[in-house]
């Protein structure tokens, strides 16, 4: 099952746990008080580059039909797509930049450019999923209501269909999360009210009327003789953009490490240990400067759902100071490089597209999914790795428990072997009690 207790899973005291929450306070401080000239001068500046290209690939466009300028136009499209959303709108929307005060650049009037109005995005992503970030039954974007991503979620045949599901959902991305505040399932079972679903319907079908109608039919016209090439260059564009956004976000909460938890764990959950489940829920790959700036800094993913309202250029400082955080409190700092990351989520979109019984691991202790139980099968760990190394004075955490429970996977089978040759031997029970 997932993380039901995130203190006990972490290793940390209640005292420790608070204390981690107020150091992140006090990043969130110092931050917050040095924004300034430097970080506005860099948004406008994204703002200014992403339009002009954009404004440059249209312009290439109109001679679409010389398959040279259509592979220039419709790969510029694609990163000024790729920009616009994951750098600016998505940024924006979240208010990162409304201490700005600018009524252009700001999350109450920045509408982006793809399918899901932004109003909705604000309830399903910046509340819904970073209030509720990987807990089951809370979070809609634990598999997008589509995708079996942990063993919490009972299997069924339709599961078989994993790996289609999710290529599907990655060419067709902005039309996933457009559709995804209507709750199609809720109202169907009849758990959302008809007159509020038939609203929200309205509102995304004249968002997609709206982008349907300038990438496949206004900017195609305005090209004249060019218009089938320069269709399916925005198709492509579109394509593009659908794609790397889904990799990107993927990647970010569906590795080995990003941990899922229970409702039962929201129910008491305090600040502090709000910043615990970011922190352990969350993922980072490593980036230079290009693929940083492509993935709107959510290569930092981890001090993104940390401090969501912050300046996306911050991130990779503010990462300096968490990753040092990890480091005091023994915590896990998940990250790798970006094939790695990704390979890992479709790995766990193959696996468990099959039933449990095909799979190794449990729902306890398995790659894509965990619990505090992993540590009570395993010598008492729970016990032994909380609080102070009684030898090094350094605190002790889920990091040295993960560790240990490395070390004793050889032992356990080993003694297993020894108890399927001593049936009759009571003596062997104890020892693999044990381990």
């Amino acid at each position: 099952m997932a993380i039901t207790d995130i203190k006990e899973y972490a290793h940390l005291t209640a005292e420790d746990v608070e204390a981690l929450g107020r150091e992140l306070d006090q990043i969130r401080a110092e931050i917050e008080e040095s924004r300034g000239d430097s970080d506005a001068r860099y948004i406008r500046n994204t703002i200014r580059f992403q339009r002009s290209l954009e404004i440059a690939s249209r312009a290439v466009l109109f001679a679409s039909w010389f398959p040279p300028a259509w592979v220039l136009g419709t790969v510029g499209l694609g990163v000024a797509k790729i920009v616009e959303n994951m750098e600016i709108g998505h940024n924006v929307i979240h208010g990162q930049w409304d201490w700005m005060n600018d009524p252009e650049i700001h999350s109450s009037t920045w509408e982006w450019d793809i399918s899901d109005p932004a109003a909705h995005w604000k309830q399903t992503h910046n509340f819904m999923h970073h209030k509720y970030t990987n807990i089951v039954g809370l979070d809609p974007d634990v598999g997008y209501g589509l995708l079996r991503v942990t063993r919490d979620t009972r299997w069924t045949p339709f599961n078989l269909g994993n790996p289609v599901y999710n290529f599907v959902l990655a060419a067709l991305f902005e039309y996933g999360v457009a559709i995804q505040h209507l709750e199609i399932g809720k109202y169907l079972a009849g758990r959302k009210d008809p007159d509020e679903f038939d609203e929200l319907r309205k509102e995304v079908l004249q968002k997609l009327a709206k982008q349907a109608g300038k990438d496949y039919l206004l900017f195609p016209l305005l090209t004249g003789p060019a218009f089938l090439t320069t269709l399916t260059a925005n198709a492509t564009a579109n394509l593009i953009r659908n794609f790397w956004s889904n990799a990107i976000i993927f990647c970010g909460h569906f590795p080995d490490g990003a941990e899922k938890f229970t409702k039962e764990q929201y129910r008491n959950e305090t600040q502090a240990e709000w910043y615990l489940r970011q922190m352990l829920g969350s993922a980072n790959f490593d980036a230079g400067p290009i693929l940083r700036f492509m993935s709107g800094n959510l290569c930092y993913q981890i001090e993104h759902h940390l401090f969501p309202d912050l300046p996306s250029n911050r991130l990779k400082d503010i990462s300096v100071k968490v990753q040092a955080l990890a480091e005091k409190y023994d915590l896990p700092y998940t990250t790798g490089s970006f094939p790695k990351m990704y390979w890992q989520t479709w790995r766990t979109i193959f696996k468990l597209a099959l039933p449990d019984r095909f799979l190794t691991g449990t729902r306890d202790d398995a790659p894509e999914t965990n619990s505090e139980l992993k540590f009570r099968i395993r010598g008492g760990l729970k016990d032994t790795f909380g609080g102070i190394d009684p030898v090094t004075g350094a605190r002790r955490g889920l990091r040295s428990a993960i560790e240990a429970t490395k070390k004793q996977r050889g032992v356990v089978p080993s003694l297993r072997k020894l108890l399927g040759r001593n049936r009759d031997n009571s003596a062997s029970v104890p020892a693999l009690q044990a381990a």
